[in-house]
């Protein structure tokens, strides 16, 4: 498994998110509400164009995740679990969640949140250069492209 692109952790509250492991490419889906059902379409949707790229998915514990065979199966990609209540084993998650809620703050509705909002978020934090990228973006590290974009 080593740093191979394509691990993901896949956390949600009233949004999917999906963070790449290593190039810290971020994907992100308004959901409806937290059933199992709806968290598995929103994961597939959200991966599937990237199917190329997807090995690993570790996905936190919860029966929202009861679909993760079906998830597992559509993506073709192993589904893990972290440990429960092991929150340093989720550090990218809990950065990612950060760097979310300086555009979301902590507390607002999502309901009124548009997938114009979030497609922007995505592209911000897509293309915001990263220091443990070695200023490079998460976009260019996921598609493999030098070209640096600015913040």
């Amino acid at each position: 498994m080593g740093n191979r692109y394509g691990h993901w952790k896949n956390h949600q509250g009233a949004l999917v998110i999906i963070v790449g492991r290593v190039s810290k490419f971020t994907l992100i889906k308004k959901i409806d509400s937290k059933h199992a059902e709806v968290v598995t379409h929103a994961t597939v949707m959200l991966l599937k164009p990237y199917m190329d790229k997807v090995f690993t998915i570790t996905a936190d514990n919860g029966k929202e995740f009861a679909g993760h065979e079906s998830i597992a199966q559509r993506l073709n990609a192993a589904v893990y679990f972290a440990h429960p209540y092991s929150s340093w084993e989720r550090g990218l998650n809990e950065n990612t969640n950060g760097l979310i809620r300086q555009h979301f703050k902590k507390g607002s509705s999502f309901e009124n949140i548009t997938e114009s909002e979030i497609e922007d978020v995505m592209q911000k934090l897509n293309h915001r250069p990263r220091k443990t990228l070695n200023y490079k973006t998460p976009h260019a590290v996921f598609f493999g492209d030098d070209n640096r974009q600015a913040a």
